[in-house]
């Protein structure tokens, strides 16, 4: 749980930023790879990591232009990422501009439970992080190579001198 704006920001630069070196790897023929008929797509999956942004976030007062949870699936891989790194810069100057760290402790109704602002931030992190596991999945399947996050990629490993095991 988060204290201060700084504990949350520092966890938030990090996280974020692995998210956009993913979101940067897709490609245009990913965007359609799904594990198996009628479940989510790469690229939807992508897309509701950038607009739930936005939506968790305005729930709680913040005011940030980024796209909104409605707003059309984009066509393209580059759009998808684009999205992702305008939505971070705007949440990252929203909350340094328009929140304390008293604001921490304030509640809000988020669907149907009052949370925290500190636990809704917590929430906001690990739902990128759950779906971030989820696109590299796709993307493995979709044959893109992969960044390591809390350690080593395949490819990261193998560059290493690591052994692949079959």
């Amino acid at each position: 749980m988060y204290h201060t704006m700084d504990e949350f920001l520092t966890e938030w630069t990090y996280e974020s930023d692995s998210t956009q070196k993913i979101l940067d790897l897709l490609n245009d023929d990913s965007l359609s790879t799904r594990v198996s008929e009628g479940e989510r797509s790469l690229g939807f999956l992508a897309w509701h990591i950038v607009i739930s942004v936005h939506e968790m976030m305005s729930r709680v007062g913040l005011e940030f232009n980024a796209p909104h949870h409605d707003a059309t699936l984009p066509t393209t891989a580059k759009e998808i990422a684009e999205g992702y790194r305008q939505t971070n810069m705007a949440l990252r100057e929203a909350i340094r501009t328009q929140w304390s760290d008293a604001k921490l402790s304030e509640k809000h109704d988020m669907y149907g439970e009052m949370w925290s602002n500190a636990t809704t931030l917590n929430v906001l992190v690990k739902h990128q992080i759950h779906h971030r596991g989820q696109l590299t999945m796709l993307m493995r399947q979709a044959g893109l190579s992969m960044i390591g996050v809390y350690g080593p990629s395949r490819e990261e490993w193998a560059s290493y001198g690591g052994e692949i095991p079959e």
